[in-house]
């Protein structure tokens, strides 16, 4: 298990409440009317404790979420014990054990820990996952990175040119502030689409 990983384990009690005060719908304000139509098939990967999932699964979605931290995956099963979510335990960038394709795709708070390759690597895999005019959903942490976890401060027009090599166009980038209310932090939230053929 990665230092990442390690992270998550040891807090996952104390993440779970920070992550469940907020609701889906205030996290991802800006792009809900960007979401394909439910019935449809939606990943989250790096869902944590499953917030995200169990809302996408609440709108009619078809949800897997995808979480390697066994810690976290047990409070999000507990957490969320109502909801029709197939968990799988898998990690960027090879996401070996996921089966596509999906109409959505979310990364919420997860792409910041992945080094350059692992990115370059987890965009062309992200790529094949979605179906043909599938979207993604990628949140972006800017700000001080934190000393106990590994973290990087990925530009926006970085991740856009990436996706663009891979074949996804940019629907959307949005900024925000800090839903938790730490100044020193703020967001970005970019969709994109893989085209039709």
């Amino acid at each position: 298990m990665n230092g990442v990983q390690q992270y998550y384990a040891r807090a996952a009690q104390s993440l779970a409440e920070q992550y469940e005060s907020l609701s889906f719908e205030t996290v991802h304000h800006d792009v809900l009317q960007l979401l394909p139509s439910p019935p449809a098939r939606a990943a989250d990967i790096g869902a944590g404790t499953g917030r995200d999932a169990a809302a996408l699964s609440r709108r009619g979605f078809d949800v897997v979420a995808v979480e390697p931290v066994r810690p976290l995956r047990t409070v999000a099963q507990r957490l969320h014990a109502e909801a029709p979510i197939t968990w799988v335990e898998d990690a960027l960038p090879a996401l070996d054990h996921l089966t596509g394709p999906f109409d959505l795709i979310l990364l919420s708070a997860v792409w910041m820990h992945l080094d350059e390759e692992e990115r370059v690597q987890g965009m062309q895999r992200l790529y094949e996952l979605a179906a043909p005019g599938g979207r993604l959903v990628i949140t972006l942490r800017h700000g001080p990175l934190p000393d106990n976890r590994r973290m990087f401060d990925v530009p926006v027009v970085e991740t856009v040119a990436l996706a663009e090599r891979c074949g996804l166009q940019q629907v959307q980038v949005s900024q925000g502030p800090d839903r938790l209310g730490r100044a020193e932090v703020h967001w970005s939230a970019l969709v994109l689409q893989k085209g039709q053929s």
